[in-house]
């Protein structure tokens, strides 16, 4: 086999730092046989930039994973939309991701982080989360480091082990796509 054939080409449908290493992270231990190639574009959500609902955040992840591909060939493509919602117990932030190799088309979600209401009024007045963090703990960009996971679990755990963990797990109905076939 030659080493082209080793190698495996995954675009990331962000240029967010989190979500590039996450999404390398992920593939390079599912598929740790292979040389991992990744690839980050720009590309448009077409929901807002704050999802309030868990239907505009997967649509948003959806969104981006098609605009992806219809931009660059690869052998998988990956888009993550952060979210939020309102569960009985109260508000909580989520990711939302979605992977396709062209022919499959895999759904994951991220844990989900109860935020404090003090936040989520903000995200109602339109700020995005991040921001909203930002201006509650005295931070810069955070969600281009450990988010607001990282800020409320005390660095237990990040935006980047969140979204980790959910890609190793919707790619195992690409590992073992023989036992999700209908």
């Amino acid at each position: 086999m030659s080493s082209t054939q080793q190698n495996l080409k995954v675009v990331v449908a962000s240029q967010n730092p989190i979500k590039v290493a996450a999404a390398t992270q992920a593939f390079s231990r599912v598929f740790s046989s292979k040389v991992v190639e990744v690839e980050s574009i720009s590309v448009p959500s077409g929901v807002p930039d704050q999802p309030m609902n868990l239907e505009e955040t997967r649509l948003g992840a959806y969104n981006r994973v098609l605009a992806a591909q219809e931009a660059i060939e690869a052998d998988y493509y990956i888009a993550y939309e952060g979210g939020v919602d309102v569960f009985e117990d109260g508000p909580k932030t989520f990711a939302i991701l979605c992977i396709t190799n062209k022919v499959d088309m895999s759904f994951g979600q991220s844990a989900t982080l109860p935020l404090p209401i003090k936040v989520y009024s903000k995200l109602l007045e339109g700020e995005e989360l991040g921001t909203a963090m930002d201006n509650l703990f005295g931070t810069i960009n955070i969600k281009q480091k450990g988010g607001a996971i990282g800020q409320l679990t005390q660095g237990l755990e990040t935006r980047a082990s969140a979204y980790e963990s959910a890609t190793i797990l919707a790619l195992c109905r690409y590992t073992f796509a023989e036992l999700y076939e209908a």
